[in-house]
């Protein structure tokens, strides 16, 4: 039987901690939902109920999109070792860039990381667990982050990442802003 509760408790964050990848959802009113893969040590647990994670560049920047349009968020943790497990956190988020007064405070959660975009900052309302035994296990082979995403960005260096953030990271795939260089004096 699930259990369900509206903060994370010992067990549930040692779960977390334990885990190599994690999935985030969002969805903007209208349009695409987004589910993305989220892996490196980019997950920091604030409290029992506030949770931050940090976004390395990509391909598209939907989380952002769909945060600032609709503030939900729902993370998902997999046991793919070990006893079967299905930890989601649903709550409400909102995004920091690098610009915002608040990202230094929240960055100092993580590796410096090359072509750090965003870090999402989620406000825990519920948390549930299921018994995952539909999930295989599997075993890690090895993160592919350190030797191919994050040497690419710092080959890059910050005016490359600058750029491939307004070929790639200005709008969702549904064209709504992401709010990546808004604000900026």
């Amino acid at each position: 039987m699930g259990i369900k509760t509206d903060k994370l408790n010992r067990s549930f964050k040692a779960f977390i901690e334990k885990q190599p990848l994690f999935f985030v959802a969002t969805a903007a009113p209208a349009g695409r939902v987004n589910l993305s893969p989220k892996g490196l040590s980019s997950l920091k647990i604030l409290s029992d109920t506030q949770i931050a994670w940090l976004s390395v560049s990509g391909s598209g920047n939907e989380t952002a999109a769909h945060v600032l349009q609709d503030p939900r968020m729902t993370l998902m943790f997999c046991a793919f070792e070990g006893d079967a497990l299905i930890l989601r956190i649903y709550g409400s988020a909102h995004v920091l860039y690098p610009r915002h007064t608040e990202w230094a405070a929240h960055a100092e959660h993580f590796p410096d990381y090359p072509g750090a975009r965003n870090i999402f900052v989620l406000d825990i309302d519920l948390v549930t667990t299921s018994c995952g035994t539909g999930v295989p296990e599997m075993q890690v082979v090895r993160p592919r982050a350190d030797s191919e995403l994050l040497p690419w960005y710092d080959d890059m260096g910050p005016d490359g990442v600058r750029a491939f953030w307004q070929k790639k990271n200005v709008t969702s795939l549904d064209g709504d802003a992401t709010g990546i260089f808004e604000d900026e004096a």
